[in-house]
């Protein structure tokens, strides 16, 4: 099975831009990232979404 690289759907990210964590909650068509506040204070769109890094993926995550 191969690895997948860069931030996906459920993932715990770091956004640089903003300096802030935040769950990616979706990517669309148009390659917008959406983030959301892991504590559900607010939902942005990632300005650039080459530099976000993955803090914890998806399947690694305990918090729900």
């Amino acid at each position: 099975m191969t690895e997948r690289v860069g931030p996906w759907v459920g993932d715990l990210v770091h956004d640089p831009v903003t300096h802030k964590n935040a769950t990616l909650t979706d990517v669309r068509s148009d390659g917008t990232y959406q983030l959301r506040d892991p504590d559900g204070f607010g939902q942005w769109s990632a300005q650039d979404p080459g530099r976000l890094s993955v803090v914890i993926r998806r399947a690694d995550r305990t918090d729900g």
